[in-house]
């Protein structure tokens, strides 16, 4: 398998946007207790756009009695209530994963380069570093 990108964020948009039963049951064992397995379920099954369009579907089942009502406040409620609460949700918490795993990526990557340059450093040079590890090896003493 190649090996990613970690700066791509459309490499990690899929697994935070797909329901993966497998990794629902990763992310439960990570956790203990009946509240908070439920709440990982909840979370990771309604986190994606595939409940997005199941509540937009749900939502625009009653959109025509609201509609046709002619009463401001059924329709108001409908657009607040049920529109609204239902499909944003789900869309919501589709963002947030992909902005967790675009910050997992920025990190993974800042470590990376935080490893180079902390290989590329010469501690045997003059000055700089080399005068740092000497007061380190002074205070040793």
């Amino acid at each position: 398998m190649a090996e990613r990108d970690p700066l791509k964020i459309y490499a990690h948009v899929e697994s935070a946007v797909r329901f993966n039963p497998k990794a629902i049951r990763a992310e439960m064992a990570k956790v203990e207790g009946f509240n908070a397995k439920l709440a990982v379920l909840i979370t990771r099954g309604v986190g994606t756009m595939g409940a997005a369009y199941i509540f937009t579907a749900l939502a625009l089942v009653s959109a025509p009695a609201a509609l046709t009502s002619g009463n401001t406040v059924v329709i108001v409620a409908w657009i607040s209530q049920a529109f609204l609460q239902l499909v944003l949700l789900p869309i919501i918490i589709v963002g947030q994963n992909v902005q967790g795993a675009a910050s997992d990526a920025r990190a993974i990557k800042t470590f990376q380069d935080t490893e180079v340059i902390l290989d590329r450093l010469d501690t045997k040079t003059a000055g700089g570093i080399k005068d740092v590890l000497d007061a380190i090896e002074g205070l040793k003493r």
